[in-house]
């Protein structure tokens, strides 16, 4: 009897001895891992962050685990209220300025909605400095009202540009608790222009576009079409257009068939002001329809379709599709519905053949129509994809994919680095190359 009693408290000694070490293993994990997570949340770029993603994986975190954490996303506390100037230096060493107007009621516990707002005006700003007191011209909604500052040498029709308002929205998620399905480019006049432009080049941030007094022709001017203006691409996104009736620089006689050409193809809600001169004057009875629409329209950050057309590398990318490398296939969809086409004469110039891929997603079924592209990649989200079965993806008809695809922690961090975005967020990338 006493044998068995000693043999017994012995046994419970050892399974507490290893309950506790395990416990022990397991804080210290749990400390590593919550360690090397804000050092993540807290880089200040998407490239300082893609640094920190071999620290993660090195904690020994599970996909599950990893993905849970990323879509919970950083902590984020009291900020400044108000206007609040600020800025950043591009890698020319440009230094950009931008103006946020912050809620005064602003909580760090609520994602907010984002709108960018562009000025007007660009060709009579010959520096990069803020002009006014940076409030934005047109306030509606509650949110947080981003105004950036264009100038002659950095219009926004150009890339310097596109990468300043990417730049913003990351700057701006790692202080402000956005929704980052809502975030929408709105602008007048010049800034109207832009938008349409901003949408052409970098779809994937944005909810929406919304130009107002603005012309997407003025793009056509031989100083800003570069070959690289691809109407295509506004398909992705919703547009809400205005445009005045007695407006001296693009009324909507001039206008409208443009407008209604777009419409064939994309979705725009288009409302022409009779009486409205190059002005605004219609924005308190506008207001609250612009709004309307804005709510209506969040950001499918998975979309089941996309276009995308590209002739560099610089502009790759529409959210899950990545095109990789250009080149005419012996399969090429030809022609395809082509909105640079209106009544058989194009828009834009095109000085080189340009590369498209469109993409239709049924569960994991993905039918690609491609023309002058090689190789693209598609980027896998456990949100829409079942990774338990086989993807199945046929590209001009032809099966170019059909298996299994693994999900990868690696892959995981990298984009949510480069992304910054919670509701984002890829398990895997799949490499399709058409070239025979």
């Amino acid at each position: 009897m006493m044998i068995a009693m000693k043999l017994t408290r012995l046994g419970l000694s050892v399974i507490a001895a290893t309950l506790f070490a395990l416990l022990a293993s397991y804080a210290q994990t749990s400390s590593r891992l919550d360690a090397a997570f804000e050092k993540f949340w807290a880089a200040k770029s998407p490239n300082e962050a893609e640094r920190m993603v071999d620290d993660i994986i090195k904690t020994g975190v599970t996909f599950d685990e990893g993905l849970r954490r990323l879509k919970a996303g950083r902590t984020y506390t009291s900020q400044k209220t108000g206007i609040v100037m600020l800025s950043h230096r591009a890698k020319d060493g440009v230094e950009y300025f931008y103006a946020l107007n912050v809620p005064a009621n602003y909580s760090p516990a609520r994602r907010y909605q984002v709108r960018f707002q562009l000025h007007g005006g660009v060709g009579g700003r010959q520096t990069n400095q803020p002009r006014g007191n940076g409030e934005s011209p047109l306030p509606g909604a509650e949110q947080i009202y981003v105004v950036p500052y264009s100038w002659d040498a950095a219009p926004w029709w150009s890339d310097d540009q596109v990468f300043n308002l990417r730049g913003i929205v990351d700057a701006i998620k790692r202080m402000y608790n956005v929704d980052e399905n809502r975030v929408v480019v709105a602008g007048v006049s010049d800034g109207g222009t832009g938008a349409y432009y901003i949408g052409m080049r970098d779809t994937t941030p944005y909810a929406s576009f919304l130009p107002l007094n603005g012309f997407i022709m003025v793009l056509a001017n031989r100083d800003i079409d570069d070959g690289q203006i691809f109407p295509n691409n506004l398909r992705n996104k919703p547009m809400f257009v205005i445009n005045g009736g007695r407006d001296r620089l693009y009324p909507t006689a001039e206008v409208e068939p443009f407008v209604k050409h777009l419409a064939t193809a994309v979705n725009v809600d288009y409302y022409p002001q009779p009486e409205a001169g190059h002005n605004t004057m219609w924005w308190p009875e506008m207001k609250d329809v612009f709004e309307k629409f804005v709510a209506d329209h969040p950001r499918d950050p998975h979309p089941d379709n996309l276009t995308w057309e590209a002739v560099t590398l610089d502009h790759n990318r529409a959210h899950w599709l990545v095109i990789d490398q250009f080149g005419t296939q012996s399969g090429d969809a030809n022609p395809m519905p082509d909105l640079n086409l209106m009544e058989d004469q194009p828009l834009f110039e095109r000085f080189r053949q340009p590369g498209r891929v469109d993409l239709t997603r049924r569960g994991n079924a993905i039918e690609a129509t491609t023309r002058g592209v090689a190789a693209f990649t598609l980027l896998l989200s456990p949100e829409k994809f079942d990774f338990d079965q086989p993807i199945k993806v046929t590209a001009n008809g032809r099966s170019v994919f059909d298996g299994r695809v693994q999900r990868d922690l690696e892959t995981l961090l990298k984009w949510a680095a480069r992304d910054n975005d919670r509701s984002m967020l890829y398990g895997a990338e799949l490499k399709i190359k058409l070239s025979r």
